[in-house]
C-alpha cells in the first residue's frame, strides 16, 4: 500500500513538471547572427572600416615596400659592399621592426574599438530581446545553443527589431 501512494505522488509529480513545460514557451536567439546581420552591427563595422581605412591602407603599402627592399636585398646582396650591404639590412631590419610595432598597435586599437561598438550593439540586442520575450510571454529564452529546433527560433524578430529602431 505504502509503495503504490509512493509511485502515485511520483507519477503525479512527473506529470505536473511534464504539463507545466508543455505550457512554457521558449526560444532560441543566434547572437551570432544578431552581431553579423541586424543593422546596427551592419553599421558598426562600417565605422570601424572606415575608421581604421587610412591605417590599414598604410600598412599595406610599408609591407609592400618591405618585400620589395627585402627582394631588392636578396637580388644584389652579392654586389652590394659590405657597408651598402650591411647599411641595407640595418635599415631593412629597422623598418621591418616599425612595421610590427605599427600592426600590432593596429590590431590593439581596432579590436578595443570592435570592442566597444559590439557593446553598443549587445546592449541593444539584449533589450529587444527582452521586449520580444515580454511581449510574447516567453518563459525562457536561450542564446547560442549547441542544438535548437528551428521552429523556437527568434533570431530574425530579434533582427527585425533592431532594424525598426
Amino acid at each position: 500500500m505504502r509503495l503504490s501512494r509512493t509511485l502515485l505522488v511520483i507519477g503525479l509529480g512527473i506529470f505536473a513538471v511534464g504539463a507545466a513545460q508543455a505550457q512554457s514557451k521558449i526560444g532560441f536567439v543566434n547572437s551570432e547572427r544578431v552581431l553579423r546581420e541586424a543593422a546596427p552591427a551592419v553599421k558598426a563595422q562600417k565605422r570601424l572600416e572606415k575608421e581604421f581605412e587610412k591605417r590599414d591602407q598604410d600598412l599595406q603599402r610599408m609591407a609592400k615596400d618591405l618585400q620589395a627592399m627585402q627582394e631588392n636585398l636578396e637580388k644584389n646582396a652579392v654586389t652590394m659592399s659590405d657597408t651598402d650591404r650591411k647599411n641595407k639590412e640595418r635599415e631593412f631590419s629597422d623598418m621591418s621592426r616599425e612595421f610590427q610595432r605599427r600592426q600590432r598597435e593596429f590590431r590593439e586599437d581596432l579590436n578595443l574599438r570592435r570592442n566597444e561598438e559590439l557593446a553598443g550593439v549587445l546592449e541593444r540586442s539584449q533589450k529587444a530581446l527582452r521586449d520580444i520575450a515580454e511581449t510574447e510571454k516567453f518563459d525562457l529564452i536561450v542564446q547560442d545553443a549547441a542544438y535548437w529546433n528551428p521552429r523556437i527560433d527568434i533570431t530574425d524578430r530579434v533582427i527585425k527589431a533592431l532594424s525598426d529602431k
